[in-house]
């Protein structure tokens, strides 16, 4: 079955980019294409070495106004905790759990950030019964 028979959108899996300039990254976070901002999250949580960087650049994605940004922040984090097993978690919970309550067409992506941080950090995250 091809795209258009499926109505998915074509998806093109490329590198992420390897950005080294935190100028170049506060540039992105004002003046950067809606391309360019699902994408800076993603990038830093794969690349960037200060992971508590890399978590408020995240944490600051998860506040725009458009949910495939807010969905791809919370991926972000999940990269950090898949690369750098740290994120602080009273921080990161709130977030998560918004998102996974009031994303509708990008839950999917919600659910799977958060049973990375589970996986990668040892938490608990959304489990109604475990979950203190």
């Amino acid at each position: 079955m091809s795209c258009s028979e499926s109505n998915l959108p074509l998806r093109i899996y490329r590198p992420l980019p390897l950005l080294d300039d935190r100028k170049q990254i506060e540039e992105v976070l004002r003046h950067g294409s809606i391309q360019e901002l699902l994408i800076l999250p993603l990038a830093l949580g794969e690349h960037w070495p200060n992971w508590k960087y890399a978590q408020d650049v995240c944490l600051r994605l998860a506040e725009h106004s458009e949910p495939e940004v807010r969905a791809n922040a919370c991926l972000g984090l999940a990269y950090i905790a898949r690369t750098k097993q740290r994120l602080e978690k009273h921080l990161i919970k709130p977030i998560l759990l918004r998102e996974l309550r009031y994303q509708t067409e990008l839950y999917w992506r919600i659910e799977d950030a958060i049973q990375d941080v589970n996986r990668y950090l040892g938490w608990r995250l959304a489990n109604k019964h475990e979950d203190k």
